[in-house]
């Protein structure tokens, strides 16, 4: 049948690369799509326009245009669009520093790898967690803002402030809609495509033998693969930090393109499928498809359920906690591993590290094309050295406090 392939390489593909890194992306559309309706809660009533005059004064004190708000505002979605955004400032000196600032705005495709390495790690505090990442971000984008003032752009003088203030509105249900669904459809289309790709090409890295004689195609460990050589090239530059395993560095690679892929990288290189199952039991290709499609409601159920939270309604059952997944149990054990049982540390470290380095390529290119090469590589090499240096602080005094 064909939805048996067997131990061919076309299984591997399919399994291994197409469903295990898309699948494993789509499961936290649900989450994205709340956050989306935040967002368009705010541009329909007419408030995300308005915040920017109201932000005026306070944005002034970390050097910062009233109009710098809104950009910084959209990188919450989106960093892409929040650094296009940043046409709209008159003053190079403001589009040139909101520019450097909004990446440190966690975007929604960060979102997923907040929640999956909170439920971890922090399960009794994972909304706690995925809160305080995302203050961490502003308060950084705020101390960076204020440093930055006082170095390379001490001196500039900053333009005024002139804007027409729309007026309050009651946001519509097509409205708010057409924005969610426009988000949703973007987003899914980053998993048919970029995420897509990602993931066959870093099957096929996987799927390559990286020394001789340490297997034949699509049938290789990974650590022997050419993906996990590449990895562990890099692995000793992050080990400082708890986590410098090839699968986590890996995925940290592969993030720089976007931040979606991260997850799926995850899910294909920690190789959960390995469970040694004979090969007439093995999981046919509608085993897979069934296990994504439940996964996806569960996660729409979940998701549903936890809204009414923010009035203090707790419609989950009692005593529902989920069960971890393979992959959950995977990275548990080998953070512990890589950080001699300081598990919980690394992964705090890991996903500090995640919303501050290079949020995705196009990302990069919206700076180059707004700000320039030069405020582009600076920005590119600042962000890299910070996540490293914050993901490291975080480390060391988690093993104080965590343990």
């Amino acid at each position: 049948s064909w939805l048996h392939l067997g131990n061919s390489w076309a299984a591997s593909l399919v399994t291994d690369g197409i469903i295990a890194g898309v699948g494993g992306v789509l499961v936290f559309v649900p989450v994205l799509m709340t956050l989306y309706i935040s967002l368009a809660v705010l541009e329909e009533s007419g408030y995300m326009a308005r915040s920017a005059f109201v932000m005026d004064r306070l944005m002034n004190r970390i050097g910062l245009h009233g109009k710098s708000f809104l950009p910084m505002l959209v990188g919450f979605g989106c960093n892409v669009p929040a650094i296009y955004a940043t046409r709209t400032l008159e003053n190079d000196r403001d589009r040139i520093l909101t520019g450097l600032l909004i990446p440190f705005m966690s975007c929604s495709a960060r979102l997923p790898v907040y929640i999956l390495f909170a439920a971890i790690f922090f399960p009794a505090y994972s909304g706690l967690v995925v809160f305080g990442l995302y203050g961490l971000g502003i308060v950084t984008a705020v101390l960076l803002g204020i440093i930055l003032r006082h170095t390379l752009f001490k001196g500039e003088v900053q333009s005024g402030f002139i804007m027409e203030l729309p007026s309050y509105r009651l946001p519509t249900f097509k409205g708010i809609w057409q924005q969610t669904w426009m988000r949703t459809v973007e987003f899914l289309k980053n998993a048919a495509t970029v995420i897509l790709l990602v993931s066959i090409i870093i099957w096929a890295l996987m799927a390559v033998p990286g020394r001789p004689n340490s297997g034949s195609f699509a049938h290789v460990a990974i650590e022997d693969s050419l993906f996990g050589r590449l990895s562990q090239i890099v692995s000793p530059a992050l080990r400082p930090l708890g986590f410098g395993d090839p699968q986590s560095t890996g995925a940290l690679i592969t993030g720089f393109v976007a931040k979606e892929i991260v997850i799926s990288t995850l899910a294909q290189t920690y190789d959960i499928s390995e469970t040694a199952l004979p090969s007439e039991n093995a999981p046919t290709f509608r085993d897979d498809l069934i296990e994504l499609v439940s996964s996806f409601g569960q996660a729409t159920l979940d998701t549903l359920r936890a809204v009414p939270l923010v009035i203090g309604v707790d419609l989950r059952p009692q005593n529902s906690d989920p069960e971890p997944t393979q992959l959950m149990n995977a990275i548990r054990q080998n953070f512990d591993q890589t950080s001699s049982g300081h598990g919980a540390a690394a992964g705090l470290a890991f996903m500090v590290f995640v919303l501050i380095y290079t949020p995705c390529v196009a990302t990069v290119t919206a700076e180059r094309q707004e700000l320039g090469a030069k405020w582009m590589w600076i920005s590119l090499a600042g962000q890299l050295v910070l996540a490293w240096l914050m993901a490291f602080a975080v480390f060391q005094i988690g093993l104080q406090i965590i343990g």
